[in-house]
């Protein structure tokens, strides 16, 4: 069985062109795999990059060096339309924010990624439905654009329209975050089912408990820091 995230030899700075062109490195040498079935946290102390390899396994961040393949794509090397293309098809990503078109009632925000793959309406809706009403969201809000909704309320939808989709690999930045007990246990089975199925998940997760639940194992960011030359 092949991997279906793999992160080999990645490096990444960022150059501050407003403060002198100033050069920040963030990740040397990082290096993992996350195979189908496998859920893989991304653990480190505050600012060691784990939300910036997080953004580019996404493909938001391209790596100064290495390579980083997702179901055989590598996002280093591909074209923009073929990265849209495994977002659609392969690779989802709940974020802690919800980013929406506003005024898009939340029963199309969660149904959009299975439209955008041709899957009727109706059946859409359905998927739709059923995921946010087990995430206790209430019909009557249902109608409504999920931009006026709580924290608690918008990270709920965003995990529903991130599992609406069957994906083979999904990125989760902190998906317990904001939720009370009973919203958090079944955002925690969702996730546990979504494995069972084979999907290769990684992710974010400062909630220990959430991680020890339903993470195989850990890899530490920090130790992809650069080694900064002695002064």
């Amino acid at each position: 069985m092949s991997a279906m995230i793999s992160v080999a030899g990645v490096s990444k700075r960022f150059t501050l062109h407003t403060q002198g062109g100033a050069v920040i490195p963030v990740l040397e040498g990082a290096e993992f795999e996350v195979m189908p079935g496998e859920c893989v946290a991304l653990t480190g102390a505050s600012g060691s990059g784990k939300s910036t390899l997080l953004r580019m396994v996404w493909g938001n961040y391209l790596p100064q060096s290495g390579r980083i393949v997702v179901g055989g794509l590598d996002l280093a090397r591909a074209a923009p339309r073929e990265i849209l293309r495994l977002r659609r098809e392969t690779l989802g990503y709940v974020s802690q924010f919800l980013r929406v078109v506003p005024r898009v009632p939340t029963l199309d925000v969660v149904a959009e990624p299975l439209r955008a793959l041709g899957v009727p309406a109706a059946q859409a809706r359905a998927r739709a439905e059923a995921l946010l009403a087990r995430l206790g969201i209430a019909p009557r809000l249902w109608g409504l654009s999920p931009t006026t909704f709580s924290g608690g309320e918008q990270q709920r939808v965003n995990i529903a329209r991130g599992l609406a989709h069957p994906f083979p690999a999904l990125l989760l930045d902190e998906p317990t975050a904001s939720l009370d007990p009973a919203n958090r246990a079944v955002v925690l089975d969702l996730i546990a089912e979504a494995k069972a199925r084979g999907a290769a998940i990684l992710g974010i997760f400062h909630d220990a408990e959430a991680r020890a639940q339903v993470c195989d194992r850990e890899v530490d960011v920090s130790a992809f820091a650069p080694v900064r030359a002695a002064a």
